[in-house]
């Protein structure tokens, strides 16, 4: 078979002048058009007026803290200066542990701590929790109509533990919803220890409500974590001194008791003497104890204040929140530029 002959389509040269003058003739063409664009761009705005109606408004609340934990913050000149540079040294500095440095912010995303949260109670009967109203605020509870075994909706109690395992899907269902968009927390600087939290939804109560009982249950939980074997060695010294000053003051009132029997005994009873001496050396033993333990116990008190931080709220939300909705101008001018180049699109892909 002969190919030398054979013809192959022609390829112009790439021009931006001939594709700038195509373009053109493209605007022209469309420009021909104007009752339909006028008809299209009429309704594109009453869409877009529509649709900004429509779209839910939610609330805001946002909350700033701020941690104060002298006790991790040796070296924090080092960690400073570093921190200028953009070098994070807070494993030098002795912050260490699951609530150390950035982890805050994990910590306040834990399902384990929105769980809590939202099987709070949502009303002053406490006959209403925040699920319930999450539920119906995102109209999640006419949705879920059909997971209901007797045709009502599914509700969450109060401080419920014994939840069936669609209430826990349902449950799990809500808490991956608020991680991934309605509920955040961030540093505002990472050289500070200032964390801003914030809690997006339909419902401004609940926005409240969900916002400041989340620090709450992470300051308990934080505060906790960092103390607890130091509390729980207080609390056994504080056990052992009680029971030590219990026996130290009947052995006293048996001591007294034994020198008040020996004004009145024969001489020729030797045996009291030594039991009065026996009660005494066993009074002088208990005091010393008791002494040392009381002296670790105050030692251990003062240790746990200087262990513990302090979590200080610097802004709380306050009603009314901040609403957050659809702007008609914004909506109205994004649908009509949408609509257009749409119908642009197709009157020229349509072109004979």
């Amino acid at each position: 078979m002969n190919t030398e002959n054979t013809p192959y389509p022609y390829e112009p040269e790439f021009s931006f002048k001939k594709l700038i003058s195509d373009r053109i003739d493209d605007l022209k063409y469309v420009l021909q058009f104007k009752k339909s664009l006028a008809l299209v761009l009429l309704l594109a705005a009453l869409a877009g007026a529509l649709f900004a109606w429509k779209w839910p408004v939610t609330y805001t609340a946002r909350l700033t803290f701020v941690i104060d934990d002298t006790k991790s913050s040796g070296g924090g000149g080092l960690a400073a200066i570093a921190g200028q540079f953009g070098f994070n040294l807070d494993g030098l500095s002795g912050a260490s542990g699951v609530l150390a440095g950035d982890n805050v912010q994990e910590l306040l995303k834990s399902r384990r701590l929105i769980k809590n949260t939202l099987l709070s109670p949502y009303n002053d009967k406490g006959d209403f929790s925040l699920a319930d109203q999450y539920a119906k605020a995102y109209k999640l509870d006419k949705k879920w109509l059909k997971y209901s075994t007797n045709g009502q909706a599914i509700r969450f109690p109060v401080g419920g533990k014994n939840y069936t395992r669609t209430q826990d899907s349902l449950l799990h269902e809500i808490t991956k919803s608020i991680i991934e968009g309605q509920f955040g927390v961030a540093k505002t600087d990472k050289k500070l220890s200032f964390f801003e939290v914030n809690s997006t939804m339909r419902d401004e109560k609940l926005a409240y409500l969900f916002c400041t009982r989340m620090i709450k249950q992470g300051t308990d939980f934080f505060i906790q974590t960092k103390t607890g074997r130091m509390r729980n060695n207080v609390t056994r010294l504080q056990h052992r001194a009680d029971s030590i000053g219990r026996i130290l003051n009947k052995k006293t009132l048996a001591a007294s008791s034994a020198s008040q029997s020996l004004l009145d005994l024969n001489p020729a009873y030797t045996s009291a003497n030594a039991n009065v001496e026996t009660t005494e050396r066993d009074k002088i033993i208990l005091s010393t104890v008791f002494s040392e333990t009381v002296k670790n116990l105050e030692a251990s008190k003062m240790m746990l204040a200087q262990e513990t931080p302090t979590v200080q709220i610097v802004d709380e939300p306050e009603f009314p929140l901040k609403k957050n909705r659809m702007k008609y101008a914004s909506t109205i001018l994004m649908f009509m530029i949408g609509f257009t180049g749409i119908y642009s699109i197709y009157l020229i892909t349509t072109r004979k």
